[in-house]
């Protein structure tokens, strides 16, 4: 995401910093917009959660825009209260209700072909990408308040997919709200394999949504990236990489 924000090629000046761990006061106090990916919500699970949702909160009031993707969209029922409640529901309009919820439980399930289609046409978030298929793991039956899948009347759905095969029924698996403070927040539920950065659809989807997020004007078509070489970025799995065979012993 770093890579791709930084070599747009039709939009300059962005700069993404990558933390490990919770950022600095430093890199709070000038951001932009805040990136989550990792398992489950990071804040819920680095040391100090209450602190870092403390630290949240101050960079929201202040119109910090708020980004997760994929598992950084869920939280554990150790973190809602007994309703569901929690700030990312009003920082982000929604979230994964991992299976230890008590008040909803979303579904995580690996889909051989998934369809996505732009939901919200005249969106800038939509801007240039147009309905794809991957097989990837977008989840289902996602939480976005006390009416369960239906939205807040301030959260868009943008993309939507018709899941599962078997009893099929419209999916939202990425939304965005704009919050009161004059913030905006988006969270998509994908990619779960490190190959489907490769998929241009998905890849411009995301990215429009971190810019604008950020309340940077998304280009007309979208943000242009080329479509990059996964294997230069050293993961430890990816499907473009071959690895040497191991020796067989008898």
């Amino acid at each position: 995401m770093k890579h791709g924000l930084e070599q747009m090629e039709n939009l300059s000046g962005v700069k993404a910093d990558v933390v490990e761990g919770w950022p600095e006061q430093s890199q709070r106090d000038a951001a932009s917009t805040i990136v989550f990916i990792g398992d489950m919500f990071p804040p819920n699970r680095l040391p100090n959660a209450q602190q870092n949702l403390t630290d949240l909160d101050a960079m929201m009031r202040r119109g910090v825009g708020i980004v997760c993707v994929h598992y950084a969209t869920g939280l554990h029922g150790d973190d809602v209260q007994p309703d569901g409640d929690h700030p990312l529901l009003r920082w982000m309009g929604g979230y994964f209700a991992n299976r230890s919820c008590p008040h909803h439980e979303s579904i995580a399930r690996i889909f051989p072909t998934a369809t996505i289609t732009p939901a919200a046409a005249e969106h800038p978030v939509s801007r240039g990408w147009k309905e794809f298929t991957l097989h990837d793991e977008p989840y289902i039956n996602n939480y976005f308040g006390e009416d369960g899948n239906r939205l807040a009347p301030n959260v868009t759905a943008l993309a939507t997919s018709m899941l599962p095969p078997e009893s099929p029924k419209r999916e939202t698996v990425a939304w965005c709200v704009e919050r009161s403070d004059s913030g905006r927040g988006f969270g998509i539920v994908m990619p779960h394999f490190y190959k489907n950065w490769g998929v241009e659809g998905l890849r411009r989807l995301i990215l429009n949504g971190i810019v604008w997020s950020a309340k940077i004007e998304v280009p007309t078509g979208g943000v242009r990236t080329k479509s990059p070489n996964l294997a230069d970025f050293h993961p430890e799995s990816v499907e473009f990489v071959r690895r040497p065979a191991k020796p067989k012993y008898p």
